[in-house]
């Protein structure tokens, strides 16, 4: 399974923190149309269990600690967010679950298409038939 990160580019004035950024197509492999956090979830909380037929995103965790399982069908592999310079690339056809590992965790996700409920694979077995003969790697 290859999984793609990238590393934001951060600032950091002495004592006066960091300040770390990416671009939509310059970092992000894609145009950005949508952005939306996930925030006051308490740790031991999972979230996710879809895929989607389209969409792409960006994971990134501004604060705390989430782990993310992916799953493709034919393997599974778990990212931790913890670091708020990583983000995490997921692409379409790829079954996510999120993992609160420390209470109020931030989630952020940059999407590359505005929310459409077609999009979503909400059931495993369903998403795995829609995976059969597909090159997705």
């Amino acid at each position: 399974m290859i999984i793609q990160t990238i590393r934001m580019k951060s600032v950091t004035a002495e004592g006066m923190g960091t300040l770390s950024v990416f671009e939509a197509e310059h970092d992000v492999p894609f145009a950005i149309k949508r952005i939306y956090y996930i925030h006051d979830v308490p740790a031991g909380v999972q979230r996710g269990g879809h895929a989607h037929k389209k969409l792409r995103q960006l994971l990134w965790c501004p604060y705390g600690k989430i782990r993310i399982r992916l799953d493709n069908g034919r393997e599974k592999t778990d990212v931790m967010l913890d670091d708020p310079t990583i983000g995490l690339v997921v692409e379409h056809y790829m079954w996510r679950e999120m993992f609160w590992e420390q209470d109020n965790s931030v989630l952020c996700v940059a999407a590359d298409s505005f929310y459409e409920a077609e999009d979503y694979i909400r059931d495993y077995d369903e998403f795995l038939n829609a995976i059969k003969g597909k090159d997705l790697d």
